[in-house]
């Protein structure tokens, strides 16, 4: 029995699978048990990645003071460095709010809160939010949390003239990775949603003050001026790679996309995630978050444990990188077409109607 696809158009077969689709929910508990071994937190691991991470990106502003006194050609640079090891710190706090990256429940608590700090991002609420990506990642009928905003053909031929615009601006690449990034970090994370628990609205509130206390303090050590632009350059950086991360990881044309009735939690994990194989040095920044399809198929899993797991399992060797050239067409893709099962773009997309109209 197939499990699931993967984002190439692989099959990913659950071992001694029974025949009939019936047994999806025994599939997935055997594919969870085969896994298990890669979900042991290692406490000397992880410790070693935040001295490593929280290290190198601490030195990285104090190694930006000094370069200000020499030239800002030389503070630039350090600010994008910057921002690449700000998107290795976020990858540190996403295993802390799944509960992987160690194996005390407080001591996840502890350093989620600290590694949100200094990606400027309230732990509590954010967990929550993305507990919902991905419990509902690829179901068109719970879109909107944790996730790209992604409107189906016929949403958007149905649309307001108003609405498609603001949908095409939302979605240009110029918004999502120049202008996200900001509103991202410096409105959507100061701000508690609507349907906030008590404690998450505190751990905005408090995050808030942790997060304004750091700027009057770096700002009173580099200058008001020096340390906006290198405050907005490490933001930008690190904002474009993580939402530039996410998107191809979720955002390519054969992902997974279904109903509510029809969705599927493992063949949205393996066909709806994409594998990203990257060079080296950017794979240690990103924090190995290319094994997207096994974090999707158990979020148990920490980071430093991912590339064992996808060498290590037969099945996984199967499963096909996004390619250069699919990466790159992945960017123009905007509108889930439901009869095709394709994410397409907007040319595409007028293509398919005028065809269909046509009979």
């Amino acid at each position: 029995m197939q499990l699931a696809r993967t984002a190439s158009g692989e099959t990913l077969t659950a071992p001694t699978a029974p025949a009939d689709d019936a047994s999806e929910a025994a599939a997935m508990a055997q594919w969870q048990h085969r896994l298990r071994e890669y979900r042991q937190p290692d406490a000397r691991r992880a410790t070693w990645q935040l001295v490593t991470t929280i290290g190198s990106y601490v030195g990285a502003w104090v190694a930006m003071w000094f370069a200000l006194a020499v030239s800002w050609w030389l503070a630039v640079p350090l600010a994008v460095l910057t921002g690449g090891v700000m998107v290795r710190v976020f990858i540190l706090f996403h295993d802390c709010g799944h509960g992987s990256f160690f194996a005390s429940r407080r001591a996840n608590d502890f350093w989620g809160v600290v590694t949100g700090w200094l990606t400027l991002t309230p732990y509590q609420q954010w967990r929550t939010e993305h507990a919902v990506h991905h419990g509902a990642a690829g179901d068109l009928d719970r879109r909107g949390i944790g996730d790209i905003w992604t409107m189906t053909v016929k949403e958007y031929d149905e649309a307001s003239p108003w609405r498609r615009l603001s949908y095409r601006i939302q979605r240009s690449p110029v918004v999502l990775f120049g202008v996200a990034p900001f509103v991202l970090f410096l409105v959507m994370q100061r701000v508690a949603r609507r349907d906030a628990s008590p404690s998450e609205r505190a751990s905005v509130r408090w995050m808030n003050v942790a997060v304004a206390a750091t700027a009057v303090g770096l700002a009173w050590a580099f200058g008001l001026v020096p340390y906006l632009i290198l405050q907005a350059i490490v933001l930008l950086v690190a904002g474009a790679s993580g939402i530039g991360l996410f998107y191809l990881q979720h955002q390519f044309e054969d992902a997974y996309w279904d109903r509510g009735a029809e969705w599927n939690y493992a063949a949205a994990a393996l066909q709806g995630s994409s594998y990203l194989r990257l060079p080296r040095v950017l794979q240690w920044f990103s924090g190995n978050i290319g094994f997207h399809h096994i974090h999707h198929l158990n979020p148990r899993i920490p980071n430093y444990h991912l590339q064992r797991c996808h060498e290590s399992e037969p099945a996984f060797q199967t499963v096909r990188p996004l390619s250069v050239r699919g990466m790159l067409r992945a960017l123009h893709l905007r509108l889930w077409h439901e009869p095709t099962r394709k994410l397409v773009s907007f040319r595409q997309a007028r293509r398919l109607q005028r065809q269909r109209a046509a009979g």
